[in-house]
C-alpha cells in the first residue's frame, strides 16, 4: 500500500487529460483505506477516484488520490422473485452488467457499457434507455471519512434523483463508497421502447428477445454514437439533459417546432441537451485538441493534448449559447476538479 509522489493522473480519467497528483495511493481492501485514513495528515486534500470516467481535471491536484480498487462480486440472498448480487465499488461497471447476464439476471441490460466502476453508479443513479440504478438499487455500505466507520445506506437514504444523490450534495465529501448491492429478476421484464432499442433489435434480425439481446442492442446503439475512451479522450455525456417548466416548453414550440422534449412525471419537461446543443451549431466544433463530438453533441472529447482549461472553456461557451438561444440552462454531468 505504498504511497507514491508526483503521480500523473492521465492513465486514470477516460479525458485522458495530462495532469499530476502530489500522492496517490490504491486500497484494495477496507482495512487498507481505514489505515490511509488514519495516517494522513489532518486537513490535507483528497480525492476519491475510481474509473475516472465522470471527471475533469483542470489543474493539478494538490493532496492525496485514493484509487478505489475493492473487488468482487457474489450473490448475497434470493427469494422467489429476486437474487441480490453485492459487488465491490472498483469493480468495473459493465463487468458486473456481464456477471448478471451471465446469470439471466435481468434489470441492467439496458445499462450496458456505461464506462466507469461500480461506486459511481449510486453516486450518480446512472441512467441509459429508461433504466435508473434507483430502479434496482437495494443498498449500499460507504466509509465515513471523518470516524473511519461503515454505515449502512437504504434506497431512501441515498435520495436519488435525475443523475443525482445524496452523495453529490448533502453528504459530498463525506463518505467513500465500499459496495452496492442490487435487486435483480429471476423473470426479467423487458424495457425495450426507449431511443432506438426496437429499431436496433429489428436491425439484427432478433426474434425471440432476451436480455441478453438487449445488452447487445444498447452496446450497438453506444458504439455507434459515442467515441471509444481508448481511442479519443472523453467522459461520456457532459451535460444533462435539463428539465422546464411545461408552460415555456410550449414557448419554445412555437419558435421551435422541432424541439425534443419528454414529460416528467411532475408535470416538468425533460428536454435533449444533444438536440439544443446541436441545434446552436456545436456539433463537430473543435477548439484546438478540446471538441463536441460529430456524432453526439453530448460528449465532448480531447483529440489529444487538450488541457481541462480548453475542454472546460468550450462547455462553458457551449452553455452561454444554450442561454441565449433557447433561454434553458444547461448543467454539466461531469464532476470538474
Amino acid at each position: 500500500m505504498p504511497i507514491q509522489q508526483n503521480v500523473s493522473l492521465h492513465p486514470f480519467n477516460t479525458m485522458a487529460i495530462e495532469v499530476k497528483a502530489r500522492s496517490l495511493a490504491a486500497f484494495h481492501t477496507i482495512e487498507e483505506l481505514q489505515e490511509l485514513l488514519h495516517n494522513r495528515p489532518a486537513k490535507e486534500p483528497m480525492l476519491i477516484l475510481g474509473g475516472g470516467s465522470n471527471i475533469l481535471f483542470t489543474k493539478d491536484f494538490d493532496g492525496l488520490v485514493l484509487k478505489n480498487e475493492l473487488k468482487g462480486i457474489h450473490v448475497v440472498d434470493e427469494d422467489d422473485n429476486y437474487v441480490y448480487v453485492k459487488a465491490g465499488a472498483g469493480e468495473n461497471w459493465h463487468g458486473f452488467v456481464e456477471f448478471c447476464l451471465q446469470r439471466n439476471l435481468g434489470g441492467v441490460e439496458n445499462l450496458s457499457l456505461i464506462p466507469g466502476n461500480v461506486g459511481a453508479s449510486p453516486m450518480q443513479n446512472i441512467g441509459a434507455y429508461g433504466v435508473e440504478i434507483k430502479d434496482i438499487f437495494q443498498e449500499l455500505q460507504a466509509l465515513r471519512i471523518s470516524d473511519n466507520k461503515i454505515q449502512l445506506f437504504s434506497l431512501n437514504d441515498c435520495a436519488f434523483g435525475y443523475r443525482e444523490s445524496v452523495f453529490k450534495h448533502k453528504l459530498k465529501d463525506q463518505y467513500i463508497i465500499l459496495n452496492v448491492t442490487y435487486r435483480l429478476r429471476k423473470h426479467p421484464l423487458y424495457n425495450t421502447s426507449y431511443g432506438a432499442i426496437e429499431q436496433e433489435l429489428q436491425h439484427m434480425g432478433v426474434k425471440d428477445l432476451s436480455i441478453q439481446t438487449i445488452s447487445q442492442a444498447v452496446i450497438n446503439i453506444r458504439r455507434s454514437k459515442l467515441p471509444d475512451p481508448h481511442e479519443i479522450g472523453n467522459a461520456g455525456s457532459f451535460f444533462k439533459n435539463p428539465s422546464i417548466p411545461a408552460t415555456q416548453y410550449a414557448t419554445l414550440q412555437q419558435s421551435f417546432p422541432g424541439i425534443v422534449g419528454y414529460k416528467n412525471p411532475d408535470g416538468t419537461v425533460k428536454l435533449a441537451a444533444g438536440w439544443l446543443i446541436e441545434q446552436s451549431g456545436w456539433k463537430g466544433v473543435r477548439r484546438g485538441d478540446a471538441g463536441c463530438h460529430a456524432k453526439q453533441a453530448l460528449v465532448l472529447v480531447n483529440y489529444g493534448n487538450a488541457t481541462g482549461k480548453q475542454v472546460y472553456d468550450l462547455s462553458e461557451e457551449i452553455l452561454q449559447s444554450i442561454k441565449t438561444k433557447f433561454g434553458v440552462t444547461l448543467e454539466r454531468e461531469v464532476n470538474i476538479v
